[in-house]
């Protein structure tokens, strides 16, 4: 019922959004500084952006600084499967870079939010992503999609890669990644990691726990299941399958920071009554990302909060994938590396450098954690901070795990 309203509330406000849309984009051509019609055009303009989109945004990544030079980029789908899309940033004419899966979250949002992390590594990298797909959009016959499959999934793409990979996790595929790691060295496969990077991951929620922690051990994961998923309505093509919405997900996050996302749009309608266009083009583009949500198949969401922000399954080595205990001992000749935030208000410091206590059998020298001062979540993957100084040990660590 809650996702039939929703897209009940969406169909009725679709043909007003529209013309907004083309209000806005006419008046625009008569406008005259700080005139009426002008503050008519910002406010349809800020109308028409004010939605949420079910959609994968571009990743808009068509060339790479390589040394000093400019290259094309192109997008090659490597490996197909039907929650998710092992995707390849070819740079042409480039050779002999490190190969690297950047694994993203599958949390609200597309693997796009980490397009800033995907054109860094390109400086130096061979880049994969996981590009996950809208749970909606993916027929019944595909059957669910758990957290077993989740991992699965990124043996399967790190193999598809070859040996020689090296893993970069951003927050909570960090588990996964981890699980990954542990089962394929404990097989000895040839494409196991040449190195694991975690970045701001719920390896251990026991440690230093957010308000997300708290919020996730206060309920019953029955709770969750009885009052947060939902059945895909017509006419998506994954109608009746049982989803963990992301309009839930991106809702929830908006409503810790309301204020803030109000004044963006006044900001937003400000700067386009000013005529200053490229200041209400960052915001637009912030939001276009921002509110692209991506629905999450409900086994996994469920299994996800309950095995990893509740019981600590991996934390606690009781976490089981497919049968098989997963024993991060196992993993012996990947190097590990750890980076966290110090103002992450959602995985806390602490929570993933217990990954290092997990690698037993990982040699000391192959062991590197970073802390970043002065930044939150998004920090850690993105801006300043990212590019300038957590970047540059990334790459480092990689290129010396290369041997």
């Amino acid at each position: 019922m809650l996702y039939q309203a929703y897209q009940n509330q969406s169909d009725l406000l679709s043909p007003l959004r529209l013309l907004a849309q083309h209000t806005g984009a006419a008046l625009w051509l008569h406008k005259t500084e700080r005139s009426l019609l002008r503050r008519v055009a910002a406010a349809s303009e800020v109308f028409h952006r004010l939605k949420l989109t079910h959609t994968r945004p571009p990743y808009r990544i068509d060339s790479a600084r390589v040394q000093g030079e400019t290259v094309p980029v192109t997008e090659e789908k490597t490996l197909e499967l039907p929650f998710g899309t092992l995707l390849h940033f070819k740079k042409s004419g480039v050779g002999d870079q490190p190969p690297v899966l950047l694994v993203a979250p599958l949390s609200g949002h597309f693997a796009t939010l980490l397009r800033e992390t995907v054109r860094t590594l390109l400086q130096d990298h061979d880049v994969y992503i996981t590009d996950w797909h809208n749970a909606r959009d993916v027929h019944l016959r595909h059957g669910a999609f758990r957290l077993d499959d989740y991992v699965d999934y990124m043996v399967r793409f790190i193999a598809r890669i070859g040996p020689g990979c090296h893993v970069v996790a951003v927050c909570q595929p960090c588990v996964a990644a981890l699980a990954a790691t542990a089962l394929m060295a404990e097989d000895d496969h040839p494409a196991q990691p040449r190195s694991l990077t975690l970045m701001a991951g719920p390896v251990d929620c026991r440690v230093n726990p957010t308000e997300v922690n708290r919020l996730a051990v206060s309920k019953p994961i029955t709770w969750f299941e009885q009052n947060l998923i939902s059945h895909v309505p017509l006419p998506h093509a994954g109608f009746m399958r049982r989803v963990y919405p992301g309009f839930v997900q991106v809702s929830a996050f908006m409503s810790m920071n309301p204020d803030r996302h109000k004044q963006s749009f006044i900001d937003m309608f400000n700067h386009l009554v000013d005529g200053d266009v490229e200041q209400a083009t960052v915001i637009q583009n912030f939001y276009e990302e921002y509110l692209a949500v991506n629905d999450l198949p409900a086994e996994f969401y469920l299994e996800t909060v309950e095995k990893v922000f509740q019981t600590y399954d991996l934390a606690r080595g009781e976490l089981v994938v497919n049968g098989r205990r997963v024993d991060c001992g196992a993993i012996r000749r990947t190097a590990l590396m750890t980076v966290e935030g110090e103002r992450d208000d959602i995985c806390a410091v602490g929570q993933t450098v217990a990954a290092q206590d997990l690698c037993t059998r990982v040699r000391p020298y192959l062991k590197t954690h970073h802390i970043q001062t002065g930044v939150g979540h998004y920090g850690v993957f993105s801006g300043r901070k990212w590019n300038q100084q957590i970047y540059p040990r990334v790459r480092d660590m990689i290129h010396a795990a290369c041997g």
